[in-house]
């Protein structure tokens, strides 16, 4: 179905003529003979990232022509695991320095979005749109940080249009639901997803996770997030929540809660 090769610090997934959809640099839709996962060394900051592609690939002896997506991570790819089960494939490697947070208050506990004279709506001096003011912040540069949890799930079927971007909203749902149940927290501020599936294979109209490939999605992202966790992290002591981490973000914010 897929194969693996690690060489060099690369990941490549490979599988001749596979329809992918990366959410990773350079991303989209793309039909190429394998997907790539990168390590980069500690300080790295280049922002050429086709350049750095090519190198790297040509570095570890594979070909670097086309449209392969590819991933990048701070994470070695001794840590990368895969797991498969029925019609799906998963590689993942997890890094947690820069976790990001979504802090969720108890249902009952002091929460501003359930205080209606806290909502930004109910203020006459409020913008009429009812829109929250934009953040300030610079955004991210989206260059490579040092953790990062890519995935990168393949699957023998032909997806339906919209099952291979469905499927990416599965294996991340299963990669938050891991990362909260083991290490407190649902991700990182750079993780990434490729989904690759076959133009000839079974036919698959839907990907929920109540299909064949979404069910076995789960599983694979699950079982391939825990074994690099651990690989990564063998003594258990992961980075913890943002304030813990040498890197992360703590969405704390409020947003203008109304009725459409």
């Amino acid at each position: 179905m897929f194969d693996a090769t690690v060489r060099d610090g690369v990941l490549r997934v490979s599988r001749p003529a596979t329809r992918w959809l990366s959410t990773g640099w350079n991303g989209g839709r793309s039909r190429a003979d394998a997907a790539d996962n990168v390590s980069v060394p500690e300080g790295f900051d280049r922002t050429d990232l086709g350049a750095y592609r090519a190198e790297r690939l040509a570095r570890a002896g594979f070909d670097a022509s086309g449209d392969a997506p590819v991933l990048f991570t701070g994470v070695a790819m001794d840590h990368a695991r895969g797991a498969r089960y029925g019609p799906v494939v998963a590689y993942a490697t997890v890094g947690l320095s820069n976790p990001a947070m979504l802090p969720i208050a108890p249902e009952g506990a002091s929460d501003p979005t359930n205080d209606p004279a806290s909502d930004p709506m109910n203020d006459p001096a409020s913008d009429p749109t009812g829109a929250a003011a934009p953040d300030e912040r610079p955004p991210d540069s989206g260059s490579p940080r040092p953790g990062t949890v890519n995935l990168i799930v393949g699957t023998s079927r032909c997806l339906a249009p919209g099952a291979a971007e469905n499927l990416v909203a599965v294996a991340a749902e299963a990669k938050a639901a891991t990362l909260l149940a083991t290490a407190g927290v649902p991700g990182t501020t750079s993780d990434a997803v490729v989904v690759g599936d076959d133009p000839e294979g079974e036919p698959a109209a839907f990907s929920g996770s109540a299909t064949p490939v979404g069910a076995a999605a789960r599983v694979c992202v699950r079982d391939a997030v825990r074994a690099s966790l651990r690989s990564r992290y063998p003594d258990g002591e992961t980075p913890g929540p943002a304030a813990d981490a040498d890197h992360g973000v703590v969405a704390d914010e409020r947003a203008a809660i109304f009725t459409p």
